[in-house]
């Protein structure tokens, strides 16, 4: 504490030497002048003294006979009248206090969190057709109001909160997580199960409707799997009526698959030249600046690379510095060896197997096959795969309830 208002204050550090510097002390002491820090190096003293001391020290130095010199200066004094000095610095950060305090009155950031149903584009596209965007001015939002017409525009937001943080606009909100119930419209008519292609059931379990093959059958596409139809008899085993209900089952099929994938001979490869450009760009928004617009070279690949500056990220002012990496490269032709042509083959068919297994696909039987064809690599897959396959398709009505007036 006591650094701090010597700080305030002002001081000097000296050095006194001559006939008694140990009589220049005393003297100092008797007249209530404080001392500090003081330090002996053969006849020469060092020493702080404040500056309301210092310029009491005249009469002491002609009674003494000693010299004093000033060494250093420190303390706020000191630094306000350098600062006089340095008006371009003084009017720099006049400035930047200025723009610090005008953008605090505004929202530069507007973020959302708890958001998974209702997608932010769509969210920030209602927030702009009410007039609330970045740089709007934090007097003209009303957050009550916000959050009763969020919750009003999206049934299924449940819960809705709007704070201001600094100059972001943070919006958290949680949606309900069970669907809304939506009246159906009932159809008439019902819906069968069929074969969308040629293959053998391996496994049939039905919910709903009439099961119209077994487990083991060979189907064919188009084939009817499980009616819709389900037929209501009288007392002596004749259909009175039929029943209408969309067909549901899990129905699982063996059949075989085809795929080919091909590679041309030749191939264009980026060979980099080792030349680089960087150039450098300053974005405030939606304006953006750049030292130059000219093309570096004449083909080239671009690294952008982007960061908020230090002094707005606590701002959330959208300001980006960054710089532009520019590197050169040229298209030289190259054919692939059978190596590279296999491995590339097999490592395209491999992805169509993953997409096959993400869907649920189970691959029974495999058998590839990589040959040359005319100015190309040619991969020939034939495969035995299980999947739960059907397709829905309109059950058609009994002449009798198809024209029921008649």
């Amino acid at each position: 504490m006591i650094a701090f208002f010597q700080y305030i204050k002002g001081y000097v550090r000296i050095k006194v030497w001559g006939f008694s510097p140990e009589r220049f002390m005393n003297l100092c002491s008797n007249h209530n002048i404080l001392l500090w820090d003081i330090v002996k190096d053969g006849d020469v003293y060092f020493m702080s003294v404040s500056i309301r001391g210092f310029k009491q020290l005249r009469p002491i130095v002609r009674k003494t006979g000693t010299r004093v010199a000033i060494l250093q200066r420190h303390g706020l004094p000191f630094f306000m009248s350098g600062l006089k000095k340095r008006k371009i610095f003084i009017l720099g950060l006049l400035l930047c206090v200025s723009f610090w305090i005008f953008s605090s009155f505004f929202i530069w950031d507007i973020e959302l969190e708890g958001n998974y149903q209702v997608t932010e584009d769509i969210f920030l596209s209602y927030l702009q057709q009410n007039q609330i965007t970045v740089g709007m001015k934090k007097k003209d939002l009303d957050i009550e109001n916000l959050e009763k017409d969020i919750r009003r525009e999206f049934p299924v937001v449940t819960w809705t909160s709007a704070r201001l943080d600094g100059t972001k606009l943070v919006i958290q909100i949680k949606e309900n997580e069970t669907p809304p119930v939506t009246a159906v419209m009932e159809e008439e008519g019902g819906k069968d199960l069929a074969a969308p292609f040629d293959g053998r059931i391996v496994s049939m379990i039905v919910r709903n409707g009439v099961p119209k093959v077994a487990i083991g059958d060979e189907i064919t596409a188009g084939m009817i799997l499980v009616e819709g139809k389900i037929p209501i008899y009288n007392e002596d085993s004749t259909v009175r009526e039929y029943q209408y209900v969309a067909a549901d089952a899990d129905i699982y099929v063996e059949h075989a698959m085809t795929r080919q994938e091909t590679l041309p001979f030749d191939y264009i490869r980026k060979e980099y030249t080792g030349r680089t450009k960087v150039k450098y760009f300053l974005r405030v928004g939606n304006w953006e600046w750049k030292l130059s617009e000219e093309q570096p070279f004449l083909v080239y690949d671009s690294v952008i690379r982007e960061k908020v500056p230090v002094v707005f990220e606590k701002l959330s002012i959208p300001v980006m510095a960054g710089s532009i990496t520019y590197r050169e490269y040229q298209n030289v032709e190259h054919t692939y060896t059978t190596e590279e042509a296999k491995s590339a083959l097999l490592q395209k068919i491999n992805d169509f197997f993953q997409g096959l297994s993400k869907k649920g696909v189970q691959i029974i039987e495999k058998d590839v096959k990589i040959e040359k064809g005319e100015g190309e690599w040619v991969l020939n897959a034939d495969l035995l795969v299980r999947e739960r396959a059907f397709e829905q398709v309109d059950t058609p009505l009994e002449p009798e309830q198809a024209n029921p007036q008649q």
